[in-house]
């Protein structure tokens, strides 16, 4: 039998057995944490898809509000006139194809990976390696692209990528514990939103099924997804 931390039980003794709205779970998961560091905001959605079948797979971006509180390494691989404009854009590690080769050697310290459509055919090499890792590029989330310096502005403001994985459920940042509710709260809207937004025509039935809300440490906090529905309306 799984045991669970005092800290975390007071924390969850304190979550309501009904149903929240968006506005009042955030400032319950600021409320409860209890961990040293500053935690990060998850957000969880079941959806009513088969990741199977691709006409159902659910993926996308957004630049939430407020950022993510923190800055991602981001690596560009391109050529020319691309690295200077990536440079000027604020990416922290430019080159061309001599980085495929030092990624297959295995080095790893990036968060992000923007590349030219031009590259492609050398960072095609590399997705076993970025694939299981969230980071291979990719034109529909607009990590492949000529406006390099776009995208990598994009990531340092806190662009985030959602992808619904084989058992039907999105996870994805909305920003830290210590921010102001009501930018936390405007993160996780936005989200929502965006989620919703991408529903694949294909999907039928209830689309969204269950939103969890929690800290890194903390206990997950149940929304109501009729106040999503209603908000849609």
């Amino acid at each position: 039998m799984r045991r669970v931390g005092k800290k975390f039980a007071a924390s969850k003794a304190q979550v309501p057995q009904r149903l929240l709205t968006i506005d009042e779970a955030v400032p319950l998961v600021q409320k409860l944490k209890f961990a040293k560091f500053d935690e990060t905001v998850e957000l969880s959605i079941r959806l009513g898809v088969d990741p199977k079948h691709a006409d159902q797979m659910v993926r996308g971006t957004i630049v939430l509000p407020h950022g993510l509180g923190k800055t991602k390494k981001v690596l560009v691989i391109a050529g020319g006139e691309k690295q200077k404009e990536a440079q000027e854009a604020g990416a922290d590690v430019v080159g061309g194809e001599e980085l495929v080769e030092k990624i297959q050697g295995g080095w790893m310290d990036f968060e992000a990976v923007v590349a030219t459509p031009d590259m492609m055919r050398a960072v095609g090499k590399l997705g076993k390696v970025l694939g299981p890792r969230g980071l291979m590029p990719n034109p529909k989330t607009g990590t492949v692209t000529q406006d390099i310096g776009k995208a990598v502005r994009e990531i340092k403001a806190g662009k985030v990528e959602f992808r619904v994985d084989k058992t039907g459920i999105v996870h994805a940042p909305v920003g830290k514990v210590s921010f102001a509710t009501d930018h936390l709260v405007e993160n996780t809207k936005a989200l929502v939103e965006s989620i919703v937004k991408a529903k694949p025509a294909a999907a039928k039935g209830k689309y969204v099924k269950s939103v969890t809300v929690c800290s890194t440490m903390g206990p997950g906090i149940k929304i109501d997804t009729t106040s999503i529905e209603a908000a849609r309306k």
